[in-house]
């Protein structure tokens, strides 16, 4: 009998590890779809692969101090109380959420603000006012929605806006798994609509 369990025991091991493998495998090539599109999108390296204290996913091309991680806590923190204020539940976890950090491409705007953007091409945007000669600087931008993901750019300092653009990224997703209607009314900022999208 103790023979017996020893090999069920044995067995219940192998299916386990077997499954946890399984998992383990899907997810990173998961993960490496998305990083094959941040890397094409931004023409940057994402070698760096972290979470944040609350459990969403980042991977960034050099090590986020433990400010710009929080930021993004808070910014996602931010989009959940107005995604329940606005009765949306999907989408509405940490762990649902990948982020990717590319390097800023430019950090001062027309005004000589402080404001990180990475550079992408002009798109829908091609002839507005944000074009500028075939590309476009975006605070943000959403990556893919199954999973839930997007880019920001690095930053140094001021936080808060990272915390801001990490909520105005998560709008567009929340809205895709919660309202598709407000979501095409507001998925292309071409048209001059902005931020913030919920209220």
């Amino acid at each position: 009998m103790n023979k017996l369990k020893i090999l069920l025991l044995i067995v219940l091991v192998l299916v386990v590890g077997l499954l946890l493998f399984q998992n383990s495998e899907a997810q990173s090539h998961a993960d490496r779809i998305l990083i094959n599109k941040a890397e094409r999108i931004t023409k940057d390296n994402f070698p760096i692969s972290t979470q944040t204290p609350k459990g969403a996913k980042v991977f960034s091309v050099n090590q986020p101090g433990s400010k710009m991680l929080a930021a993004i806590d808070q910014g996602l923190a931010d989009l959940f109380a107005i995604a329940r204020k606005n009765n949306y539940t999907k989408r509405t976890n940490y762990s649902d959420y990948t982020i990717f950090i590319a390097k800023a491409d430019r950090t001062e705007n027309s005004n000589k603000q402080y404001s990180p953007d990475f550079a992408v091409g002009a798109a829908q945007y091609a002839g507005s006012v944000y074009d500028q000669g075939g590309f476009i600087y975006a605070a943000g931008m959403v990556l893919a929605f199954k999973p839930c993901a997007f880019i920001i750019a690095e930053h140094t300092k001021d936080f808060e806006s990272v915390s801001d653009v990490v909520r105005f990224e998560g709008e567009h997703l929340v809205l895709y798994h919660n309202d598709r209607q407000l979501y095409n009314q507001t998925a292309d900022h071409s048209k001059g609509d902005g931020h913030p999208i919920l209220q």
